[in-house]
């Protein structure tokens, strides 16, 4: 691999250079993350593919964002071993492998595998290409940069179920994994081509395998603690060794960063205040965002019924606003205090996912849109500006370690984010099952009411008359299950709306800094 710097890529290139070097690293950035919520939409073929239930099967999305978080951190060795060039082609190949891995997969196991191969190469390429995007425009137009990185990151999740139920309307599941290839290819040849390079070097850097080691070990433990108490019970052995293990290695994972000089994450940058306010409003943001992907999709099939596509579709047009949005907001950052989009982002979300908490079965399609729109614009706001405030914070010789810890925040907490919103639907939706269980005696005079009318169907279809009574206690399971999921989701939107109604704090601080 020959070294060519950032200077001779300039020279060679001319002024446009800039635009084909972001434009190759937003394509590789993209299409990873189109893949991160792809498999929304396809949790429930895969619960029926492998006999499993939602709680196992929301794996497919959160282990994809758990091992691109751990990833994370590995951006800024990575580049200083290999080199942007080198570094940025083999998490595509990476990440290609992971690919045919997950479309193959025969059991949950092998595809839980494949996510995790290609969630590795989706956390080291997006910090590569964020700091990559900085260094190449001046620093007075570093509000613009991020705009057009936080567009391609936060327009593939608005994508990515559309083109994931189109696909398995179309062809199946499988394939969904498959349709970012012609993406990734695309993005390899310019990156070979348009990405800065250095001459690989057996004379590797230091890496803190300790600290990885420590927060590999925290990121399981914590996510199969939170992803699996509710089948194993909250107050089961094993959970409580995973959560135990997992704050213990979490905290000594912050210890031995904060004593050693070569760390992963550089604590000090925490210190910073604005950085630091910058960084919690980033978590939130990760967890609303992603938790929403999840939701609204899997929400529009299991509770509405609309098919992969139609559930796909929900959230285009809000995908399609961000195209407009962020550039706009990007222009913004440069230009007004970074707090006051950010402040009215926050709330233009929270209000989104209020209105969420009260859809149900009967909410039309042209209404989830409306809403999902709104929480796209809230976010379109908040995106570049929050990444302008912690980086303008921030001087040009740390900005790889500061894109690095960014990212890791975000995608932080996005994957919590997930996994918390799974969490809550299931136990809400068990609580309200119980519930709604406990209302239907004898002297319910609805119930009756219903069960006589389902009854008389069933006779005028000529149904024989010893199955009506079970098939109209049939229907009344299923009605109750419907509306407990119903409830369920509600609760969960509720919960993220107060997540972001809370993130005004660090808005708030963020003025004050």
């Amino acid at each position: 691999m020959t070294s060519v710097t950032l200077d001779q890529q300039i020279a060679r290139f001319g002024p446009g250079y800039k635009w084909l070097v972001t434009l190759g690293g937003l394509i590789g950035a993209m299409a990873m993350i189109l893949s991160a919520t792809m498999v929304n939409v396809a949790v429930p073929s895969i619960m029926g593919a492998y006999g499993v239930g939602q709680d196992l099967a929301q794996w497919a999305s959160t282990a994809f964002l758990a091992t691109m978080v751990a990833s994370q951190l590995l951006n800024t060795w990575m580049v200083a071993a290999m080199g942007q060039r080198f570094a940025f082609s083999m998490t595509l190949v990476v990440f290609t492998l992971g690919t045919f891995v997950c479309a193959f997969s025969p059991t949950i196991e092998v595809l839980i595998a494949g996510r995790i191969m290609q969630g590795f190469s989706a956390g080291i390429i997006q910090p590569l290409v964020m700091a990559t995007i900085i260094s190449v425009f001046p620093a007075d137009r570093r509000g613009f940069a991020m705009g057009l990185y936080g567009m391609g990151v936060t327009l593939a999740p608005s994508f990515g179920p559309l083109v994931g139920g189109v696909t398995i309307d179309a062809l199946s599941w499988r394939h969904i994994f498959l349709a970012p290839l012609p993406l990734i290819a695309i993005a390899f040849a310019m990156g070979m081509t348009f990405m800065p390079g250095k001459k690989f070097s057996w004379a590797l850097p230091t890496f803190d395998w300790t600290g990885y080691v420590l927060l590999g070990t925290a990121m399981v433990c914590l996510m199969s603690g939170i992803g699996n108490g509710q089948r194993w019970g909250w107050d089961s052995d094993g959970i409580l060794w995973l959560f135990v293990i997992g704050f213990t290695t979490a905290a000594a994972f912050i210890y031995s960063q904060s004593r050693n000089t070569g760390s992963l994450l550089d604590l000090s940058l925490f210190l910073n205040p604005r950085f630091a306010a910058a960084m919690v409003i980033a978590f939130a943001f990760g967890a609303g965002n992603f938790a929403t992907n999840y939701a609204i999709p899997v929400f529009a099939q299991t509770v509405q019924g609309f098919t992969p596509t139609a559930a796909g579709l929900v959230l285009m047009p809000a995908g399609l606003i961000l195209v407009f949005m962020i550039p706009f907001s990007g222009r913004l950052a440069d230009r007004v205090p970074e707090h006051l989009p950010i402040m009215v982002g926050v709330m233009l979300f929270a209000w989104a996912a209020y209105l969420l908490s009260d859809a149900d079965s009967q909410t039309p399609f042209f209404m989830m849109a409306l809403f999902a729109v709104a929480s796209r614009f809230g976010l379109g706001l908040v995106m570049p500006n929050m990444g302008s405030a912690a980086m303008k914070a921030i001087p040009n010789d740390r900005l790889n370690q500061a894109a690095g810890a960014y990212n890791f925040t975000r995608q932080l907490g996005g994957a919590f984010g997930v996994n918390c919103t799974v969490v809550v639907i299931e136990q809400r939706t068990a609580m309200h099952a119980d519930a709604l269980t406990a209302t239907q005696t004898s002297d319910n005079s609805l119930t009756r009411e219903l069960l006589g009318k389902v009854e008389k169907l069933l006779s005028e279809s000529g149904v024989p008359e010893a199955e009506h009574q079970m098939g109209a206690l049939d229907y009344l399971g299923q009605v109750i299950t419907g509306q407990a999921a119903t409830f369920g989701f509600q609760d969960a939107f509720m919960v993220i709306c107060v997540v972001f109604v809370l993130a005004m704090i660090p808005a708030y601080i963020l003025k004050r800094t």
